[in-house]
């Protein structure tokens, strides 16, 4: 198979594009022609630093594609069927392997190039927000990084569950304008507009009660500071990719709340599976939208990297074999 590789970390320009061995699948295992590719931040965060655990690596969290084989203790998943996977790499290639267990079924009819764009940042936005955020009716809420995969989730989610208030941060008027159709009340631009200034002054001083934070580094410290009495944010990456160095002092007085969420931890608990496959028929019916920015093939992996670290997108950038 082909498959964009490399073998030392580094920029975009590490990748290349080879032919490698097939991967080989295990009893409890499918293995799949992958179809389409959902770069996520983890992709390219482990692309610069993350441990190589075979030479040449295969990158890549998020992949989708049919199934053409199944181990033989796999019986809720067929031949022919059309799933999106998660595994900690090797997403960015022609085939895949994974457990069962981190398979999701695509509804009949489904553009899968919307599915696979689903499990990370729906998964991890719907347990920032209620499973740990435990976000109510009539909440404010703060999405940092507003146009990223699980900031367009998390607008989405917080505007459907009736925030009061929807509140997101972006680098541009521009990418913050793409985001109000899907819910966003108040964008605030971190480039030109002091954040937790703006926040005091779109809530009248009430401040956010939940915030999901992707970003972490000194974005961090602005969410603490933008928290309402006993608010609760949920810290659910480091796309910063700058030390987190936070005064936690701010959050005695007001009996607020840090929790870190990383969906990896339960991917392959009940809990977890069944509100990807929930969330997964959602967007198959059109309750949630999934927002592609751009495709690039996946001989380009490297441009697509780069494209992605721009800050440019809005929403999800996918490679296609």
């Amino acid at each position: 198979m082909k498959a964009a590789v490399y073998y030392e970390n580094g920029n975009p320009e590490v990748f290349r594009y080879e032919q490698v061995p097939d991967p080989k699948g295990h009893s409890k295992g499918i293995v799949i022609r992958v179809e389409a590719i959902s770069i996520e931040g983890g992709d390219t965060l482990n692309r610069l630093r993350g441990a190589l655990i075979s030479k040449p690596h295969i990158v890549g969290y998020q992949a989708a594609g049919e199934v053409i084989a199944v181990g033989e203790e796999v019986d809720n998943i067929k031949v022919g069927d059309k799933v999106v996977t998660i595994g900690a790499s090797g997403s960015h290639a022609e085939l895949r392997v994974v457990a069962a267990r981190t398979a999701w079924v695509i509804p009949p009819g489904m553009n899968i190039r919307h599915a696979v764009a689903v499990p990370v940042p729906f998964g991890a936005a719907d347990d920032c927000l209620f499973e740990f955020g435990r976000m109510k009716k009539g909440d404010i809420v703060l999405v940092q990084a507003g146009a990223s995969g699980v900031g367009v989730a998390a607008i989405q989610l917080a505007a459907r569950a009736g925030a009061a208030m929807v509140l997101a941060t972006a680098s541009s008027d521009e990418r913050l304008e793409k985001l109000k159709p899907l819910g966003l009340t108040h964008g605030i631009n971190h480039k030109r507009d002091d954040v937790v200034a703006e926040i005091a002054r779109l809530t009248d001083q009430h401040m956010a009660d939940v915030i999901v934070d992707p970003v972490g580094g000194p974005t961090l410290q602005t969410s603490i500071l933008s928290l309402a009495y006993r608010g609760r944010v949920s810290m659910v990456g480091q796309a910063g990719r700058e030390p987190m160095k936070v005064d936690v002092g701010s959050m005695l007085g007001g009996n607020r709340q840090l929790c870190g969420v990383f969906l990896g931890a339960e991917i392959a608990t009940d809990r977890v599976h069944d509100n990807i496959q929930r969330l997964i028929g959602e967007v198959a019916r059109g309750e949630l939208k999934v927002v592609i920015d751009k495709t690039f093939p996946l001989a380009q992996a490297a441009e697509a990297h780069r494209y992605v670290e721009s800050r440019q997108a809005v929403g999800r950038v996918l490679l296609i074999p």
